[in-house]
């Protein structure tokens, strides 16, 4: 007899192009790796350590929580890896080495685990854990070393192996022996606080004091252009970021020149780039509707604009993109479109009910 045949009805989309979570972390990695070893060739053996240290801390504090929740091993979709180098991108690249597994514990542990792990949580973990740390080791967290120093390959930073709960020793005689002239300063505070300006110059090069991941910003660019292009990542949301961050600080120069910077110094100074390309793009934390990828970046923008311009503190971006982690939901909301050949009042009177 013949098999009675079956019909099986299933919900939309019909096609699928074989993405998995796995293979889109997988290719993150791969675009993050370029801007990690820029780093490394840039600040040395304590820029090494400290990419090594947060990724490793990351990658145990998720296989911990696993164990503790009594789920399956997570390590193979790549996320914990993700987060650890982005956050260690964030870093000073000579932060100490015991502070750098506090921050890789935090951005899993609070950023993540705690909400039910990859895909449940509602911030950037990457940015929980560089939010935790600022807060708890304000020093640290502001102590640079020179780019391109000589001696950087033979010889670590002072601060980097500090022992757990000391007080880090002062870097500034070990670095002006490395850089005659080294200040000590990034770009943006040297702007807001000296009113000096870096050339563009200085940032395509990397020869300017940063964390370990803000001085790349073509390498950022292609990188991204990588993830965009392969489908990895949503477009929208880097342009829209750049685009609303330039044309904030191009309104603010036209008022006063001689006080506020021109759009390009705000584009390649700081972390706006890579906060842009790969932390306001973090799929489980930014918005999913066509119009909201637009508002969700073009909030980011602006307000890393204000908080560099009138706040306390030189950069912005991460508290930008905190931000709009946090109202992503509330954008997704009112900004769903209409459903086919529905009327806009009845659009409305669905999202009221």
């Amino acid at each position: 007899m013949n098999p009675t045949p079956r019909i099986e009805l299933r919900a939309s989309p019909h096609v699928v192009r074989g993405n998995s979570v796995e293979r889109i972390m997988f290719h993150v990695v791969l675009a993050l790796l370029p801007i990690a070893a820029f780093s490394v060739w840039q600040y040395g053996l304590s820029a090494l350590a400290m990419l090594v240290t947060v990724t490793l801390s990351c990658v145990a504090t998720e296989r911990l929580f696993n164990r503790l929740s009594g789920n399956p091993s997570t390590l193979t979709d790549w996320s914990a890896t993700i987060t650890g180098l982005i956050l260690a991108l964030t870093l000073p690249p000579a932060f100490p080495l015991w502070m750098a597994v506090v921050a890789g514990f935090t951005s899993i542990a609070l950023g993540k685990a705690l909400f039910g792990g990859i895909g449940c949580n509602v911030l950037n973990p990457a940015l929980v854990g560089r939010a935790f740390v600022q807060a708890a080791f304000p020093v640290a967290i502001t102590t640079w070393v020179p780019a391109f120093a000589p001696n950087r390959f033979s010889e670590f930073a002072p601060t980097t192996f500090t022992p757990p709960f000391m007080t880090p020793p002062d870097i500034g005689e070990w670095a002006k022996r490395a850089v005659d002239g080294f200040t000590g300063a990034t770009p943006l505070a040297r702007w807001k606080f000296e009113n000096v300006l870096a050339t563009p110059a200085d940032f395509l090069t990397g020869a300017v004091t940063a964390s370990a991941g803000e001085t790349s910003a073509i390498l950022i660019l292609l990188c991204g252009a990588y993830l965009a292009i392969r489908k990895f990542m949503d477009w929208r949301i880097p342009v829209a970021v750049l685009a609303s961050a330039a044309l904030t600080a191009y309104v603010f120069q036209l008022v006063d020149p001689s006080r506020y910077p021109d759009p390009l110094f705000v584009l390649l100074s700081g972390g706006l780039m890579i906060g842009a390309v790969f932390m306001a793009t973090d799929m489980a934390t930014s918005p999913v509707t066509p119009r909201g990828v637009w508002i969700y970046g073009a909030l980011i923008g602006v307000v890393t604009v204000m908080i560099r311009y009138f706040g306390g503190l030189t950069e912005g971006v991460m508290y930008a993109i905190l931000i709009g982690n946090a109202l992503a939901p509330l954008i997704d909301q009112v900004t769903q479109p209409r459903v086919f050949g529905q009327t806009r009042e009845k659009a409305a009177m669905g999202k009221k009910a």
